[in-house]
């Protein structure tokens, strides 16, 4: 709800042109295409994901079916009337949210057989991870981990905040070129504050809810290790999705896949991830995946949820633009709207970690969106723009 008590039209997707529509209608095919090509899945699966493309484009929104161990869930549960419906006409976020589980039916993921518990998107994921580009970047974690930890922290912040351009994270201390763009292109920069909180309440319970697997799994693992070796916290829980979820989300495998390739590293680096893998044997470092984070609703809709997984933790990082859109509800909220207004409900102090690729935004001021929208450029979802927003 806004201060004036009305909330914001929830984002659909069915306005041609739009960036919600060109993800239903170009984006969900293209990856059906590509999902075809990632393992060599027998005729019936093809026919299968050539029928979803069908549905998605040109038909309307078909239940999950009755032997799945969600269904109630999906047809029930969350359906308010969506099921029937065409995919454009949803809200944006349900519809995505059920395009991945719809996919995962359709490759025969959850059923037994061969390609029970595959995942689609692996090869992409693998393919990643294993890119010479990651040892550059791990190279610069060592430069990283011998700094002050007042240096270390932010630079690591950067590192999980940019995800794949996590180089730029890394410069935070150099008045260099990428060093000042990164920083200038935090829209909201609460780092120092978050640093000082952390300082505060240490050592404290801290909940991670991850985003992307891979070179973006790399520098959370990176900070989760700075946290408890420095005694901000006195341990870490990391939840991770249950099942392939956007591509590119992380699961447990991937945690694994991130830790061996951080121990591919120089041996500052590769010591990291033997300090995280014995923080996973004494239960300090934790590894979950709750049902709750592929739920295609608002945490606002899940607070006895989300308070049974991350309740007690003196602080809640969320990373990502999905969880962002989550915390708010994806509604197309006016940009200032105060963001500890739309968490107010959450149930720990939490910070967001997210790159601006979608229309949902909040937490600004009046001038500095006017001073965004003369740039000419799509800020809001370019991914060129970022912020790390706080509620303590």
């Amino acid at each position: 709800m806004t201060t004036s008590g009305t909330p914001a039209p929830v984002i659909l997707a069915d306005v041609p042109g739009s960036f919600p529509h060109s993800v239903l209608m170009q984006r969900h095919p293209a990856l059906i295409a590509a999902t075809r090509t990632a393992h060599p899945y027998p005729p019936a699966i093809q026919a299968a994901l050539d029928n979803f493309e069908t549905e998605i484009t040109t038909g309307s929104v078909q239940p999950l079916p009755d032997r799945a161990t969600d269904a109630v869930d999906w047809n029930v549960r969350w359906n308010h009337g969506y099921i029937g419906q065409r995919w454009t006409d949803l809200p944006w976020l349900w519809a995505e949210s059920y395009f991945y589980r719809r996919l995962l039916e359709t490759v025969r993921y959850f059923d037994a057989g061969p390609w029970h518990r595959v995942d689609p998107f692996g090869p992409v994921k693998a393919a990643e991870l294993n890119a010479t580009a990651v040892d550059d970047e791990l190279a610069s974690f060592a430069t990283v981990l011998d700094r002050p930890p007042g240096e270390r922290f932010p630079a690591l912040v950067q590192a999980a905040l940019w995800g794949n351009r996590a180089d730029l994270g890394f410069n935070l201390s150099k008045p260099d070129a990428a060093g000042r763009e990164a920083v200038a292109r935090l829209v909201i920069d609460d780092i120092q504050a978050v640093w000082a909180y952390a300082n505060r309440r240490a050592p404290m319970r801290i909940t991670v809810i991850a985003d992307n697997a891979g070179r973006e799994l790399i520098p959370d693992l990176m900070l989760i290790d700075m946290l408890l070796t420095e005694g901000l916290a006195g341990s870490v829980a990391l939840h991770v999705k249950p099942y392939p979820y956007f591509v590119s989300d992380a699961i447990t495998d991937d945690v694994t896949a991130a830790l061996d390739r951080i121990e591919s590293g120089p041996a500052a680096v590769a010591t990291a991830a033997e300090r995280l893998r014995r923080a996973l044997a004494s239960g300090r470092f934790t590894v979950s995946a709750e049902p709750v984070f592929c739920a295609p609703v608002p945490y606002r809709e899940q607070v006895v949820e989300l308070t049974a997984v991350v309740g007690g933790s003196g602080l809640t990082i969320l990373k990502g633009d999905l969880n962002y859109r989550r915390l708010v509800e994806d509604r197309m909220w006016p940009p200032t709207t105060p963001f500890a207004e739309l968490t107010d409900y959450f149930p720990t102090p939490l910070v967001s970690l997210r790159t601006l690729k979608s229309d949902v935004v909040a937490g600004l001021d009046p001038d500095q969106v006017r001073r965004l929208d003369a740039t000419g450029d799509d800020w809001r979802k370019s991914g060129r723009y970022a912020m790390v927003v706080a509620r303590f």
